[in-house]
């Protein structure tokens, strides 16, 4: 059972936003221990970039690309709702946000960016 404020516009885009910080919370403490590998001994980084051309280990890149995009886009509007005066435009906000994330992913998945 969907509860009132689930129904509401802004939910799923509050919702996408969290996912988004919770695989870049994810995601970073992995990259953090890479670098540091990297900086203490280049066999380190070597074999951590073997294993980087997995490719779901590509796929999951492309996918952080855009939970970051994601996050930020997101980020940006909540910062609109919040200190911008219009209010009611938070579908074409949601889709906005939603369409540059997955723009930035498929260009970086394309070798564009």
């Amino acid at each position: 059972m969907m509860r009132a404020s689930h129904k509401q516009p802004g939910f799923l885009a509050a919702l996408l936003h969290r996912l988004a910080g919770i695989a870049l919370a994810i995601f970073l403490p992995i990259h953090f221990w890479a670098l540091s590998g990297a900086l203490n001994d280049a066999d380190v980084l070597d074999k951590f970039l073997k294993v980087t051309d997995a490719p779901l280990v590509k796929f999951a890149e492309g996918g952080i690309v855009v939970a970051l995009a994601l996050h930020m886009a997101l980020g940006l509007r909540v910062l609109a709702i919040e200190f911008l005066p219009m209010r009611e435009r938070t579908r074409v906000a949601i889709s906005i946000c939603l369409a540059a994330a997955f723009a930035v992913g498929v260009l970086f998945a394309l070798n564009v960016i």
